[in-house]
């Protein structure tokens, strides 16, 4: 159970219990803090401010409910030129009330104080207390990022509870023959709430992971973490097989973990399904058990600046993924994207520039009917660019051209890995290199004309994710970072990319 503890301001009961509908805001802090099992408390104070209230018959209804909230009691409380010294003048009875509540947080008998007077955040202020006062919104704000996750959308995938799922879809046909007794685990699930992402094409399952979080006696991970993330079920459709579901669901998962602060991600998986086993592998998961007819396969995520590269800078990269090196001898460079491919590389960021009938929700342009490309996390970038500086391990940001149908015009959105560069001498070479990486179909491989005098460089790359707030043209030039839209490979020195960094945030700590 969380201890955190915020105290309560009377206009805050008052929002709550009135007869005029709760703001919204204002509900959901209640509603969220009786969730994660934050306690909302009421002072003394709060009675006296109450009895001064001139309506009678309001004032008997709010004194009844002050009683749903937990009463903090025996705080003491210091000599009135103490207080004064500490929190300023006294000069009536709601500056007595409002003292006595600062007075209560500066003996930590509550974590917060959530006011809307800005009269006790000025006090606050002045007396070292203002981080700990909180309008509503910021407290909203508080409790949603210390307690709950943090989403990450990707094209397909959904996020559904357990029940929401029909235990009958085909999907669990082969889970009921590997795993005995798999519908009584699943009806757990079911009744648990468990959480799943669902991968949904055309109104049918093609893929599903089902997560749990779990301490470290729970799990009997090899990595004490304490904050795990157990992948109970990991599975794709066969149907499905080729678009790379698997490594969608996988950078889902990935995703998910970096960005809400997971020390492990583990999974069991059997012998027999080799080629999962060879993905996780690729992105750093090992085998830490083989014990009972499964492997037990475990990803740590490394929190902190990552150690000094061991080996070869990618593969530390591909281990730590989606984490990443970011030093002196590492090469940055920005490369400029046309917003189609940019839209078929990385659909779960194509927005469009009009705004949605609905608030709150993004205009997202279709995606393509080839759903391959924008489902990998190993991508390939082909052009003609003279630049060859690029190495394994070398940073990229793509820089989306100018596109009116397109929100992020003009943005770096994105960061990639250099994974390996080589060049493509004729369209055969090019439809090998590229495979199910590429965007393109083979009449339009062909038409580039790769030959040895004009070679296609063909750039493969992992996705390492895209930014929250991606910088724009603007931004860009005023801080030096570009003096112009770029037009082709273009190498950013280290000046430049330290003014850059700040403004990429991924989610979680480079």
């Amino acid at each position: 159970m969380n201890q955190f503890r915020l105290l309560t301001d009377t206009n805050i009961i008052i929002g709550l219990e009135d007869a005029r509908p709760v703001r919204a805001p204002l509900a959901e802090l209640v509603k969220l803090s009786n969730e994660h099992s934050v306690g909302l408390f009421v002072d003394g104070a709060n009675y006296d401010d109450v009895t001064r209230d001139r309506d009678a018959a309001r004032r008997e209804v709010t004194l009844s409910k002050l009683d749903k909230f937990q009463r903090l009691r025996g705080v003491p409380l210091p000599p009135d030129a103490d207080l004064i010294a500490r929190f300023g003048p006294i000069k009536s009875e709601n500056d007595r009330a409002d003292v006595r509540l600062l007075a209560a947080l500066d003996a930590h008998a509550a974590d917060f104080l959530v006011t809307q007077d800005i009269g006790l955040h000025r006090r606050a202020e002045r007396a070292g207390l203002g981080a700990r006062v909180l309008t509503v919104d910021a407290a909203l704000e508080w409790l949603r990022q210390t307690f709950q996750a943090r989403s990450v959308r990707l094209p397909y995938v959904e996020e559904r509870k357990a029940y929401q799922v029909d235990p009958k879809d085909p999907i669990f046909a082969s889970l009921r023959e590997d795993y005995h007794g798999f519908d009584a685990w699943f009806d757990t699930c079911r009744k648990g709430h468990r959480e799943c992402w669902i991968l949904e094409i055309d109104e049918r399952i093609a893929g599903i992971v089902i997560r749990k979080d779990e301490d470290h006696l729970a799990a009997g991970t090899r990595h004490p973490g304490p904050k795990i993330l157990k992948v109970c079920t990991f599975k794709v459709m066969d149907d499905f097989r080729g678009e790379k579901f698997g490594e969608l669901l996988l950078k889902q998962v990935l995703w998910f973990a970096q960005r809400n602060g997971y020390d492990v991600v583990y999974l069991t998986v059997f012998p027999k399904h080799g080629f999962l086993i060879d993905l996780l592998c690729y992105y750093g998961f090992e085998v830490a058990d083989e014990s009972r007819g499964e492997c037990v396969m475990e990803k740590v995520l490394a929190r902190g600046a990552l150690p000094a590269p061991a080996s070869a800078v990618f593969e530390e990269d591909r281990r730590h993924y989606p984490r990443f090196h970011d030093g002196p001898t590492v090469g940055k460079f920005c490369i400029p994207i046309k917003p189609e491919y940019h839209r078929c590389l990385f659909p779960e960021i194509a927005k469009g520039n009009l705004l949605s009938l609905f608030p709150g929700e993004d205009s997202m342009l279709d995606h393509h009917r080839d759903r391959t490309p924008g489902n990998t996390i190993r991508k390939v970038y082909l052009c003609r660019a003279k630049i060859t500086k690029l190495r394994p391990g070398d940073i990229l940001f793509f820089y989306m051209s100018k596109g009116a149908a397109y929100a992020y015009s003009q943005s770096i959105t994105t960061v990639g890995i250099v994974e390996q560069v080589t060049q493509a001498t004729t369209t055969e070479d090019l439809i090998r290199l590229t495979a199910k990486r590429s965007v393109f179909t083979e009449t339009e491989l062909a038409s580039r004309r790769a030959s040895t005098d004009r070679p296609v460089k063909v750039i493969d790359f992992l996705l390492i994710g895209h930014a929250e707030r991606p910088p724009g043209l603007k931004e860009l030039i005023a801080s030096r970072v570009f003096k112009g839209p770029p037009q082709s490979i273009t190498e950013l020195t280290g000046e430049r990319y330290a003014a850059l960094r700040p403004k990429i945030d991924l989610g979680f700590d480079l």
